[in-house]
């Protein structure tokens, strides 16, 4: 994908996403996450490609490693550029995942990338010990995830900036560090807790941020998306 941030158009129907991009070219990122997939299904992927968008399925796959192989190969035949599974799943899972997109992805197409979900930005460390029973820090835990996931041979992992500089120490540059949780400093945290600006991202090693409410939720998007984009490229 391109360095440019994600766009999460988190929108409930096609009509909306496709009002809300008019003021974008095709030249930007987007990322289609469940809601937006469930209600209009492949339809909206279509639409989207042939705008020129590149494309975030972000559908977070987690299941046996044969509904997830099988689910993959129906994926990559729908042209997105990057998709993901949950790193919980496991390692047979996630290598069941790449293997399903190789078989999926038509014959002279590149197949999509894929990246593994460490810990969602929602998470603090109370919920790791008390809910997940994990006995090591929310760190230890992302950590522990991408390392699996680069194992399993995927692209790279979802992660908050906090931890990303850690995991390129580990799994190197160009391991994917693709980071939610981006916001500017007046913006609302909403339900995220491991939040940062477009500039702490770019200093710890994110190599994509993915921006949701503050550029959907802004009343001049475009404005917000140029002044984000410009933030984490260092040109503001």
């Amino acid at each position: 994908m391109r360095i440019s941030p994600i766009i999460a158009l988190d929108f409930d129907s096609g009509q909306k996403t496709m009002e809300f991009l008019r003021a974008f070219d095709g030249d930007v990122n987007v990322k289609v996450g469940m809601q937006l997939y469930f209600k209009e299904g492949p339809t909206i992927i279509a639409k989207l490609k042939e705008l020129g968008f590149d494309i975030f399925l972000d559908l977070k796959l987690h299941d046996i490693p044969n509904t997830v192989k099988s689910a993959m190969e129906v994926l990559a035949r729908l042209g997105v550029d990057l998709v993901n599974v949950h790193a919980a799943g496991g390692r047979i899972m996630m290598e069941a995942a790449l293997e399903g997109l190789d078989k999926g992805t038509p014959a002279g197409m590149k197949r999509p990338s894929i990246i593994g979900v460490t810990q969602l930005t929602s998470t603090d460390d109370r919920q790791v010990r008390e809910e997940q029973l994990i006995g090591v820090s929310l760190e230890k835990s992302v950590l522990h995830y991408a390392k699996l996931t680069k194992e399993a041979g995927l692209d790279g992992v979802v992660c908050s900036v906090h931890e990303a500089s850690i995991i390129q120490q580990v799994c190197g540059q160009s391991f994917l560090k693709v980071t939610p949780g981006i916001r500017l400093p007046e913006s609302s945290t909403h339900d995220q807790k491991r939040i940062a600006t477009p500039e702490e991202a770019r200093k710890k090693g994110s190599t994509h941020i993915v921006v949701g409410r503050a550029i959907t939720g802004a009343t001049d998007p475009l404005a917000a998306y140029e002044q984000i984009n410009a933030r984490w490229k260092g040109m503001e």
